[in-house]
């Protein structure tokens, strides 16, 4: 249902984006500022946060996108990804996520699992096919999946689903910026113009005190 919803609005901006980009980037229309600021991660630093889900096809296609953007940041800025956990595979796929983070693995491998899900067709429905692939991209199956089970990783994906429940997100793909404004493609006009939003917020938040 969250894709369901998520699509229509994604359709939608088709019809609007000319005039989204006209329009100056203000709250309410482009993004939401939370009645209570997320503390970030890094103190005195500039966070941005991409919630996804490897599930998602219009998180696959933003890919493209956002990379090269957060490859490009200024050293006052923090990027991090965090992965939605609504359930079900949400939470298989988020948790193991975590997992490559904590060994630290390349972004390609991050890669490689969008691509073998949205390009190759697979479903990753289970913890020892993920398992399975990400060893296929020089991932050490057994440390994978003995890192999966760690109370590190579990105490991560505690984290994360508190943060997605304080971003109070409904869908993804979203951004959040300085733990105090959320947005996304569709309230933004398109996937270029959500870069613009996220420039303009962290412009924002290097003004305040």
């Amino acid at each position: 249902m969250r894709n369901l919803i998520l699509s229509a609005l994604i359709a939608s901006t088709g019809l609007f984006a000319l005039q989204a980009q006209a329009e100056p980037i203000q709250a309410g229309k482009q993004y939401v500022e939370l009645n209570s600021a997320v503390p970030v991660a890094v103190p005195g630093k500039v966070e941005v946060v991409e919630l996804f889900w490897y599930g998602c096809p219009h998180c696959y296609q933003f890919e493209s996108t956002i990379n090269p953007w957060a490859e490009q940041l200024p050293e006052d800025v923090n990027f991090v990804r965090i992965p939605a956990m609504f359930g079900g595979l949400w939470n298989l796929h988020g948790q193991a996520f975590l997992t490559l983070e904590s060994m630290k693995v390349e972004h390609r491998v991050h890669s490689a699992v969008f691509d073998a899900m949205h390009k190759q067709g697979k479903k990753l429905t289970t913890l020892e096919e993920f398992a399975d692939f990400v060893a296929t991209q020089g991932v050490d199956r057994a440390t994978f999946l003995k890192t999966f089970n760690s109370f590190a990783v579990k105490s991560q994906v505690e984290k994360a689903k508190k943060l997605a429940k304080a971003y109070q997100i409904t869908g993804v793909p979203v951004l959040v910026v300085g733990g105090k404004y959320r947005f996304d493609i569709g309230s933004s006009g398109g996937m270029a113009q959500t870069l613009k939003v996220a420039d303009h917020l962290i412009d924002l938040e290097r003004t305040q005190p």
